[in-house]
């Protein structure tokens, strides 16, 4: 046998052996592979879209606006918070403003996103197009849009715009995420470092990845197709090119493609888009529990009378809330939500959330020992209503109080010396604001709100709610030490 001849037989070999026996088997007559994913690429590429957004800020704005794609690199908190880890010799700090006269300049930022429907829906990222003042979108045949928001989910980053044809657009296949498997072949394809319609080939490397930190409602699919700043919002393919994911984060100590990548499942962001064409928002189920961290081991369940583990232990319950009026308890352990095993916290936060307000959801709990069903009248998220449709949530919070405030995780600890403290931290301060005057500024801590301790946004936001007075009680960690800081509330 020739040199070239083994060559070609070790490549198909491997080739096998990547596709699966089975898979070879079936596809033997019809499958090239010397053509690789090109029929995925030429299917699904035409309904890829390069999305540019627009937003005037201030000069000296201290973060590049919708630009939390690497959630988790080494220099997150210099472009994410703009707080540089040590001066730069010879040069000014531009974060000093000219308080007497505000200008203003054009910011554009850029991600992917994909035609979902013939009349124009695309799917993408929330911060891809989160706050911003123009939306523009360009097609890989050259066409280009103007694009209106019709919705965001922070909660999730699941974001649908549109734009008005002619009913003459290429759109992508729906695909399921419960079909999907570990080891499965996938293709990611977007727009990374603004080089249009790129795609990259990976596997699945594990799917329901929770605990990451990225968004409320986690239920990731995990690949190591190559993504980078620029795929976010693009779509996640099988290889079918029927979507199964929203690309939207990478876990990368320098900022590009380190092998993990994220993708919000596309069960999850139709159910969202669902809501957002019918309202413009998106709301959840609630039933007003608070659950115990981590899982629930055999020897855990033990010490409340059951001797299986599994399910989720509940350590508070609002008196006033839906489990609380079913007569849910502290220390009760749920193991079933409507006939189906409850697996942790992350997957019975999410099922709760995907139950419409008002459904009576049946529920088996452990209590001493025995098992009891109760049911309950599952009620709305609170903060739901303000914060997934327009800007009145965040954002506009955001505008009231004159600054920003982002999750404080390990790495942004660590770079700003907040070890083992707990609380948000000051992303953004509006250079115009009384918050700027009393001296906030992006980099501090803030630890309680009107008198209460917060440890995550959520807690920052209802804090500033039940401010009785027109301002708001902050005490500020900051290198100088701790302070207090009355501010104002506008309207």
């Amino acid at each position: 046998m020739t040199r070239g001849r083994l060559m070609k037989v070790v490549a198909v070999l491997v080739a096998v052996a990547a596709l699966g026996f089975e898979g070879f088997a079936k596809d033997a007559g019809t499958f090239d592979f010397r053509k690789g994913f090109a029929g995925v690429a030429a299917k699904a590429t035409p309904a890829v879209v390069f999305i540019q957004v627009e937003k005037q800020v201030p000069v000296g704005n201290m973060y590049s606006f919708n630009n939390p794609f690497d959630l988790f690199g080494e220099d997150f908190a210099e472009r994410f918070f703009g707080v540089p880890r040590q001066a730069r010799p010879g040069q000014p700090d531009r974060r000093a403003p000219n308080r007497s006269r505000q200008q203003m300049y054009r910011q554009t930022g850029q991600g992917s996103g994909f035609i979902i429907s013939k009349d124009g829906y695309i799917l993408t990222n929330t911060h891809v197009v989160g706050d911003v003042d123009k939306i523009t979108v360009r097609l890989a045949d050259g066409r280009e849009f103007q694009a209106k928001r019709i919705g965001a989910d922070p909660r999730t980053e699941v974001a649908l715009i549109k734009v008005e044809s002619e009913g003459d657009l290429p759109v992508l296949e729906i695909g399921s995420t419960e079909d999907l498997q570990i080891g499965e072949w996938v293709v990611a394809i977007g727009n990374p470092f603004g080089l249009k319609e790129t795609l990259t080939v990976g596997v699945v490397s594990a799917k329901g990845r929770s605990n990451i930190g990225i968004t409320d409602y986690e239920d990731f699919i995990q690949t190591d197709a190559a993504i980078n700043p620029g795929n976010s919002g693009g779509p996640l393919l099988n290889i079918d090119g029927e979507v199964v994911g929203i690309n939207t984060a990478i876990f990368s100590r320098s900022g590009g493609y380190m092998g993990i990548g994220f993708a919000v499942p596309i069960d999850m962001a139709m159910s969202i888009k669902e809501q957002l064409v019918a309202s413009g928002k998106v709301t959840r189920g609630y039933i007003g529990v608070f659950l115990n961290p981590g899982e629930v081991t055999e020897e855990m369940a033990r010490s409340f009378g059951r001797s299986e583990a599994g399910g989720v232990l509940i350590a508070e319950v609002e008196k006033e809330g839906p489990a609380g009026k079913a007569g849910i308890r502290s220390g009760d352990i749920l193991t079933e939500l409507n006939g189906a095993k409850i697996k942790d916290n992350t997957s019975f936060r999410n099922e709760v959330a995907r139950i419409m307000p008002n459904k009576k959801a049946e529920i088996t709990l452990y209590r001493d020992g025995k098992p009891k069903k109760v049911t309950v009248t599952v009620g709305t998220f609170p903060d739901d209503a303000a914060l997934a449709g327009g800007p009145q949530g965040v954002e506009g919070l955001a505008e009231r109080i004159g600054f920003e405030v982002q999750e404080l995780t390990e790495d942004v600890a660590q770079q700003l010396g907040y070890e083992g403290a707990s609380g948000v931290v000051v992303s953004d301060v509006d250079p115009a604001s009384a918050a700027y005057e009393k001296g906030l500024r992006a980099g501090m801590l803030i630890i309680e709100v009107n008198r209460s301790e917060v440890k995550s946004i959520r807690d920052f936001e209802k804090a500033v709610g039940k401010g009785k007075d027109k301002s708001v009680l902050l005490r500020v960690k900051t290198r100088e030490g701790t302070v207090f800081m009355n501010l104002p509330i506008s309207d």
